[in-house]
């Protein structure tokens, strides 16, 4: 290789290189500090920010140990019970979306709550390859540089719950009147049962869908036991 092409060479590697490591370095950095904001509250806030003299979005951190035990065991019960043990990814599940995406429709995916903590925090929500793509990339160090306590403590606290609320400490106030940590087994059960579409249904005013998966998730719940994050992840 020429002299000409060595430096235009060297200089897109160090690019890529940037690239590729400022989300690794991002997500080490908040693997102590809390995101201030995420690119799904942003959304949410350009959306709302046209049509409401009000807040745009409503969001309080809340530590996990200020949660009650009920809320991290629900929210696992009803997205990923493999939690625990996987490494950000299960392949089994993965496997069987990209069979039936194979056979057309609606690009379906099978996120385990890692991969949402990713998604949530950084990106879109358009569903296509390229952002799977990306967001696998990002799984990847949050597995590697977090402990499974903090991307669960993470999740829950970036998670939407209802239109414009995020986080179970808004979530606990805005719709139930209480705080994160006196939020009771049902209430715990209904948050966890919005989570797939959180603008469509509604933990506060339940219809028939959100008690069915209530139900569903309190009896998963029972299942697992109350000591299952604690003998697996220290929660």
């Amino acid at each position: 290789m020429s002299v000409l092409f060595k430096r235009p060479f060297r200089y897109v590697l160090i690019a890529v290189g940037v690239l590729l490591l400022t989300p690794a370095a991002m997500i080490l950095v908040m693997r102590w500090v809390n995101p201030p904001v995420t690119a799904y509250m942003l959304r949410v806030h350009l959306e709302s920010e046209a049509s409401d003299n009000g807040p745009t979005i409503f969001y309080r951190w809340t530590d996990i140990d200020d949660m009650a035990a009920c809320m991290p065991l629900a929210a696992v019960a009803s997205e990923d019970q493999t939690f625990p043990s996987h490494h950000g990814f299960v392949w089994a599940a993965i496997g069987d979306a990209l069979a039936d995406n194979a056979q057309g429709g609606t690009i379906r995916g099978a996120s385990t709550i890692s991969q949402q903590t990713a998604k949530n925090l950084f990106l879109w929500p358009a569903k296509s390859y390229i952002r799977k793509g990306v967001e696998a990339y990002l799984t990847f160090w949050l597995e590697v540089l977090w402990p499974k306590r903090r991307i669960l403590e993470v999740y829950l606290n970036i998670a939407q719950f209802d239109d414009r609320v995020f986080g179970v400490g808004a979530a606990a106030e805005r719709l139930f009147g209480v705080s994160a940590g006196q939020l009771s087994t049902g209430q715990c059960a209904r948050l966890a049962a919005v989570l797939p579409n959180p603008v469509r249904y509604s933990a506060a005013s339940p219809g028939p869908y959100v008690q069915g998966q209530a139900a569903w998730i309190m009896r998963q719940m029972r299942q697992l036991g109350d000591g299952y994050l604690t003998e697996t992840i220290g929660r």
